[in-house]
Parts: C-alpha cells; structure tokens; sequence
C-alpha cells in the first residue's frame, strides 16, 4: 500500500497511478499553501491582498495600464463580477480608477493610477524576495525549464477545455 492511496470514496479515486496521485496532491499542496502565504506576506509588509496585487499587477501588463473589467478578470482567470466588485474597492482607495468604456459604453474601463503604480514599486520587491525565498530556490535550471514546459501545457489545456477565453496578451 502506497502514502498516496485513495480511499474509493474519496473524490480522487479516478486518480488510479500512484505517480498521479502524487503529482496532484503535491501540487493542490503547494498552490494552496503558497497564495495563503503570499497573501499573509503581501499584506504584512505592504498592506495589500494577493487578489488586490493581481489586478494591479495586470494592470501593468497594458501600455495604457487600462483594461476592460471583462478582460482583466479573463487574464487573472476570475469571475467577472468578483472583479468588478474589486476594481471598485481599489478605485475608493485611490488605486485605479473607473470609467465607462468609449466604444462599448456597457464596459468598464479599470486604469491603473500613480498611486497603484507607487504600490506596486514598494510591493514587488518584498514579494519578489519571498516568491524567490519559497518557490524559485527550490529550482535548480533543469527542474525550473521542466517546471516552466509543464505548466505551460497544463495552462494550454485549461484553455482548450475550460470557459475563460485565452487572454489578449497570451498568444
């Protein structure tokens, strides 16, 4: 018998291969506990949730530093109205700010201010530091090139068959 048996009752039981099982469970293990505690890290050194830096951080990604709620919450994979009620809440402190779309005026412009961007400028370093500290360093280049082709065909896979469309920046 394996650590990595699943009782037939549990929802894991059509994992049949123990090697599966394992990569699963290590993986729920690791997404889990690592946006728990960059989370914790964000906020204890400057103040700001995860899902906060996410939006700001996507943000960034546009020249304009504009998007659609629609599109942001497609490139953080987050329910579109979640987003909205976030964007809103960002824009009463200041860091971004919101206005009715030009060409459809049912959509909803989110820009990132100076304010956001100063954030992000003190944020990014710490939390550089800790993803490095907790995720990186446990990579050497070989593991880091086999992570990095992993993911990149499990995330190909999320957008054949899931429901969010492939975001504009992620050819």
């Amino acid at each position: 018998m394996s650590r990595y048996d699943v009782p037939a009752e549990s929802p894991y039981a059509f994992l049949d291969d123990d090697a599966d099982v394992r990569a699963w469970f290590a993986f729920m293990k690791v997404q889990l506990r690592l946006r728990y505690e960059m989370n914790r890290q964000l906020r204890d050194d400057s103040g700001i949730s995860l899902v906060d830096y996410d939006v700001l951080v996507a943000l960034t990604s546009e020249p304009t530093g504009t998007m659609t709620v629609s599109d942001l919450a497609i490139r953080i994979g987050a329910e579109r109205s979640r987003v909205s009620h976030q964007t809103r809440r960002l824009a009463g402190e200041g860091l971004v700010e919101l206005a009715s779309n030009a060409i459809d005026r049912r959509a909803t412009d989110v820009t990132l201010t100076p304010a956001g961007r100063e954030l992000l400028r003190r944020a990014s370093p710490g939390h550089i530091a800790f993803v490095r500290k907790v995720f990186l360093d446990a990579l050497d280049g070989e593991s880091s090139a086999a992570l990095s082709e992993a993911f990149e065909r499990i995330y190909e896979l999320l957008i054949a068959h899931g429901t969010l469309p492939r975001p504009a920046d992620h050819p």
